[in-house]
This record gives structure tokens, sequence and C-alpha cells, in this order.
């Protein structure tokens, strides 16, 4: 009797594919969610972006104590990067402890839902569309709320996370005031590197007077950038050659905003600036070459960009021991405690101002300019006509311009005390001119 001969080439095929499905099941992916479909955790299904490079889908962290279990997040991650770098996350302050949570659609709404479909999350938009809508993934890491037939039109928008920064500041990402809607964009730490909760560190664009970024641990400033004068922020030092990112500071009727974006023409070159849960403002670059990020810059990054650690009338000076100097014109307020290395007091002036009969000005070289929260602005005029201003108003205690692109434009004028300023090298700060008394 023949005896059977057993079909290998079936069998090979079965056993791959059921170890195919078993392997790789966790990658099942797609680029949009429709109306009709939804993501859960136990899925493992997630939204990538074209190209592979961000992906949108649920993570957990572990609490301290087992006894708590685990808290779930939706979130956006970097795809390909060796450790997972989270760049967005929904409901932050609001975790879900039971893995069957549910992200659909539904009333045109992108919502995250639990296990007894309570509302975790939504972009809660209440305007009515006609149309169905999709949620998408694009190609810059912005998870976007779209009518489905619409498409690549941020104008079109019905929401973007973009809008709503966590820690991280991707390109083409803005944060600043959109002035129409009152909406403010600001950057907010994780509370721990394990806990993305609301953290104490805040990085947030002030309008009182120039604008400026402060970066703040709960009402205390650490870290101001200084105005932006037409090419950089006064107190950030140039970036570095071969960085690859342009700086845009947008000052419009409708927004005030910062964003940058990578020139690189290797689609694949990534680049964020991300605030820390122990308060460094950090800016990372990397490529797929070499899939570890790299910090080419961190702030504050050295004790003279702490926030006004010499007082008023005195700027730092990394080259100098100690740190802090009083304006020339200027003496310590406490000599004794200045001696003892506590210059928080600052400077008073050696001679007091004439109001006008015999005052001078002392130009200050590749300065960090002073806090701008209360400063008088001229956008119209030249240096030469704010020098003459700041003589005539006995109040002001100091000028630069605005600008300084193509030999300076517009006028600033302080009538405050100078406070939080630094001096560099080479390659930053601007000129300030300092308002003395009579020689």
């Amino acid at each position: 009797m023949r005896g059977v001969i057993p079909n290998y080439h079936h069998s090979y095929t079965f056993f791959f594919f059921v170890v195919f499905v078993n392997l790789f099941s966790h990658v099942f992916s797609i680029n949009t969610l429709s109306s009709t479909e939804s993501l859960t955790i136990s899925s493992n299904r997630t939204v990538v972006s074209p190209g592979d490079v961000f992906e949108l889908g649920f993570f957990k962290t572990t609490r301290s104590s087992s006894r708590d279990g685990d808290r779930w997040y939706l979130g956006i991650w970097y795809k390909k990067t060796t450790e997972r770098t989270y760049v967005w996350v929904a409901n932050r302050d609001n975790p879900v402890s039971n893995p069957n949570a549910t992200l659909k659609i539904s009333d045109a709404n992108l919502v995250l839902l639990d296990q007894s479909d309570t509302l975790i999350w939504s972009t809660n938009l209440t305007r009515a569309v006609k149309s169905p809508v999709v949620a998408e993934l694009l190609g810059n890491g912005n998870l976007v709320l779209r009518d489905s037939k619409t498409k690549d039109d941020p104008n079109q928008f019905l929401w973007q996370s973009f809008d709503f920064p966590v820690d991280t500041l991707l390109p083409e990402m803005k944060i600043g005031w959109g002035l129409r809607t009152g909406h403010n964009r600001f950057l907010k730490s994780w509370r721990s590197p394990n806990d993305p909760s609301s953290g104490d560190y805040s990085f947030k664009l002030e309008t009182g007077g120039l604008p400026e970024f402060y970066l703040k641990k709960g009402a205390f400033k650490v870290y101001r950038t200084g105005p932006w004068n037409g090419i950089r922020f006064s107190g950030i030092p140039k970036m570095q050659q071969g960085s690859y990112i342009v700086d845009n500071f947008i000052e419009k009727r409708e927004e005030v905003a910062y964003t940058f974006r990578v020139t690189t023409t290797n689609h694949s070159f990534n680049s964020r600036i991300t605030l820390s849960s122990n308060g460094l403002l950090q800016i990372y670059t990397w490529n797929p070459t070499a899939p570890e990020p790299n910090m080419f810059l961190f702030f504050p990054s050295d004790d003279c960009d702490l926030y006004s650690v010499c007082g008023s009338y005195s700027y730092c000076d990394m080259k100098t021991s100690p740190v802090c100097n009083c304006i020339g014109g200027f003496v310590p307020k406490n000599v004794t405690a200045w001696g003892l290395g506590d210059a928080s007091d600052g400077c008073v002036r050696r001679t007091p101002l004439s109001c006008g009969r015999g005052d001078r000005f002392l130009r200050m070289e590749k300065m960090k300019l002073p806090e701008t929260s209360r400063v008088n602005v001229d956008v119209g005029i030249e240096l030469k006509e704010c020098e003459e201003r700041c003589l005539q108003d006995c109040n002001c205690t100091g000028f630069a311009n605005m600008d300084i692109r193509n030999g300076g434009s517009g006028c600033v004028i302080w009538t405050d005390e100078l406070m939080d300023m630094r001096n560099y090298v080479a390659g930053s700060g601007q000129d300030l001119y300092v308002k003395l008394g009579p020689a």
C-alpha cells in the first residue's frame, strides 16, 4: 500500500502565515480614521503618517504603586526612533485606567471613550458639519480632523493637534497668540519622564511690550528669550551652522507666534523643541542614519541665562569672575552682599540723570536686551531720532533698535529699571544704549 505523502508546501505556507500574523499584527496601521472605523487599545492598530515618520496610538505608563494600575494615553510618537519619543498627548491629564478605551469619530468629533463609554477626551467642536469627517495624521505630525471632501488645506481643517501643543514644538507648528480668537498656544512640561500630565514648567509668549517668550516654573520666571530683533531672539545664541533650522517670528493683526522649519531636502531629517520635565528647553535634530536624537542646544544653558541673576542695571558675562557686572557709570547697590557674591540687589547710578542737561549714552555691544514688558515702541523712526526722544524723556533709561536688519530700524525706549541683561562674545545680541548722567 502506497503511503500518503504530506503536502509540505501547504504546511510551510500555513506555518509562515500564522507566524506572520502573530509577529506583525501590531503593525496593521492606517493613514486615516473614518467615521466607520475606530482604534482600541486591544487591537494594536495605529494611524501612521505618510513616510512612516509619526504614529498615533495608545501607550501606557505605570504608576509608582503597582496597586494603582496602568495609565493609558492617546498619543503621537516618532515611529522609527530607537527610544519611544512622544510629541503629543491627547488626554495627558485624564488617563484611562482600563485597557478597553476606544478612539472614534462621533457627531463630527474625534472622541476617546473608556470601557463604560464615558467621554475621556474630545476635539470638542460645536459647529455643524454636513459632510462626513475623517481624522488624518499628516506627514509633519499634525493630527487633523477635516471634511472628507477636502484635503491638504490647513484653512479647511475643522481641528488640528498643532493648535494644542503639549511639551513639544515640531516644524511648522506655532506657539503664541491667536489675537482674533484669543487662543494661546504654549508648551507645558510633563510632570516627570514617566508621567505626561501637566508639569511645573511652561514656555509662553508674553505680549505686554515687545513680544518675547518666558520659561517659568509656576509664576516664577526662570529664563527669557529676549525680544525678536528681525533675525533671532536677542537672548538666544545663533544657531549652529548646518543645523538646518530657520526661525520665523510672525507678528500680524491676527496672530503673534513663533515657528520654525527645516530647510534640508532630506525629508527624513527630524527636529523638535521640547520642554523637559526638569525645566530645560531642548532643541534636537537627527536623521535615520543616526536614530538617536542629538540635543545641540538647550536653555537655560549657563548661569547668565537665569532670569535677572544680576539684578537691575547689571549684566551677566560668563567671561568675567564674578559673572555679574555693573554697567559703566553704576555701582553695586548693596556693596556687602555684592562682595559676598549676591548680586540680586543690582546696581545704582553713580551720577543722577539731569533730564536732558548733559545726559549721555553708553553703547553696549552684543547684549541681550533688557526685559521689554513695559517699553515704548515706534516702528517708524531710526536710531538717531530714538536717541533724541530718550534724551527728551526724563524717565527714559535706555534705547535700542527694534529690528537689526539692514543697518537697523524702529525704536525701543525703556522707562523702567534695566533688568535681565547679558553680554555675548559673538554671533548674538545687539547694541543697547544706556542713559547716563552728566560726566
